[in-house]
C-alpha cells in the first residue's frame, strides 16, 4: 500500500472531496454530508493510469481515518469504498448502523 501519496480535502457545508494527484493524473472520492456526524460516500474515482497502485485505496483510508478523528460516522453508497471497507475489518468502527 502506497503511504507517499499526498491526499487533499475540500468541505462546505454539504459536499465533501477527497483528491490525489499521481504522474499528473488525479483520482478523487466525494462525499455528502448528513448531518454534523455522517458523510455518505457517494463516488470514487480513479484514472485507468493510476489503476492498481493503491491510489483510491488510499482515498478511503484517508476518508475513514478522518472519519474517525471527527467522530463522524460514515455510509459507503460507492460500491468501491464499500468494497474497501468490508475488506478492513479494522476500518470498520466508522460504519453508520
Amino acid at each position: 500500500m502506497k503511504d507517499d501519496i499526498e491526499i487533499t480535502r475540500e468541505e462546505t457545508d454539504t459536499k465533501g472531496r477527497y483528491a490525489a494527484v499521481v504522474d499528473g493524473h488525479e483520482a478523487e472520492m466525494t462525499y455528502s454530508r448528513a448531518g454534523k456526524t455522517t458523510i455518505i460516500i457517494d463516488h470514487t474515482g480513479v484514472p485507468d493510469a493510476l489503476r492498481g497502485r493503491g491510489v483510491g485505496q488510499a482515498l478511503v483510508r484517508r476518508g475513514v481515518e478522518d472519519a474517525r478523528a471527527e467522530g463522524r460516522k460514515i455510509v459507503p453508497l460507492c460500491p468501491f469504498a464499500k468494497a474497501q471497507i468490508a475488506r478492513h475489518p479494522d476500518w470498520q468502527d466508522v460504519l453508520k448502523d
